[in-house]
């Protein structure tokens, strides 16, 4: 079959459709976040929930937003950032981290909704399967439900959104989900093993590994594990480190805004460059002839 070339008309043009700017820019899978948004016309104007979960290079955020008309409405949300408030100062993006997040977000909202104290969720962590229950009774209020946005992250076995997930499933919210997705299940027997999905949730996956990294390699050691070294953190301390800040976290939820009294514009002003008249730039070039002449 002969090439046959493409011509792009006039008609053609004027069907052309541009796509939205964040799925030009590839930042939002519009395919999915259609089937998370959409509600049954017969809900009444409820609000559909999603548990929104993103990384970056260095924290985990987790939020509960509810989409409008208008736009992306957030309920409340968690960050990371916040969990050497609760005694945790490194490893803040690994699944255990995600679990922290999600907990810790889960225990905000449900603070936030006045729920808190009807749905405790998982207070000790065995990883073993379990759901948010309604409660018994007619006046009792239902679990809050809500539905995981992973984004554009890859939904692999043991990825670190599903840590997310489980903590905030721990921390009293309705995330509907299987354990398929799980640290320690495994494909052939459709089993998930508790004890390893349990470690993850308490760091001894990183414990396992930095026992062995120190045995194997000890210069990569000291440099991977340079942070933790600096405040005398060892693979035995790092389990007791985290189940301290789950109950710090359920003891106080609450978020505290950081300390904003420095005045920051003058701080960046210090660092700013001023720009120079024509006759200032003359008179330092010359400045810096004479000096290098000087120098000879």
């Amino acid at each position: 079959m002969p090439f046959v070339k493409q011509v792009k008309s006039s008609p053609y043009f004027s069907r052309y459709q541009v796509k939205y700017r964040r799925r030009r820019e590839g930042r939002t899978d519009y395919y999915a976040r259609k089937r998370l948004v959409a509600q049954a016309k017969n809900k009444y104007n409820a609000p559909k929930y999603r548990l929104v979960v993103r990384f970056s290079n260095k924290y985990v955020s987790v939020q509960i937003i509810s989409a409008k008309i208008q736009g992306d409405v957030v309920l409340t949300q968690a960050s990371s950032k916040e969990l050497p408030r609760y005694g945790v100062k490194h490893g803040l993006s690994n699944w255990t981290a995600a679990y922290a997040t999600g907990l810790l977000c889960a225990r905000r909202a449900l603070t936030l909704l006045g729920l808190a104290d009807k749905y405790e969720g998982v207070t000790e962590p065995d990883g073993t399967m379990t759901e948010t229950e309604a409660l018994e009774g007619d006046d009792e209020p239902r679990p809050f439900k809500c539905f995981l946005d992973v984004g554009l992250k890859r939904t692999s076995t043991g990825a670190r959104v599903f840590g997310a997930l489980k903590g905030a499933s721990d921390g009293g919210l309705y995330v509907p989900h299987s354990e398929k997705r799980f640290p320690g299940y495994d494909a052939e027997t459709k089993e998930l093993d508790a004890e390893v999905l349990s470690g993850y949730i308490r760091g001894s996956h990183v414990a396992e590994f930095m026992e062995s990294l120190e045995e194997e390699d000890d210069e990569r050691f000291k440099k991977h594990f340079s942070s933790y070294l600096e405040d005398d953190i060892g693979s035995d301390d790092i389990e007791g480190i985290w189940e301290e800040a789950y109950e710090k976290i359920r003891e106080d939820p609450e978020y505290k805004p950081t300390d904003k009294s420095k005045d920051w514009a003058a701080e960046s002003k210090k660092y700013k460059a001023t720009k120079l008249t024509y006759a200032e730039r003359k008179a330092k070039v010359q400045e810096k002839i004479a000096a290098f002449k000087a120098g000879k």
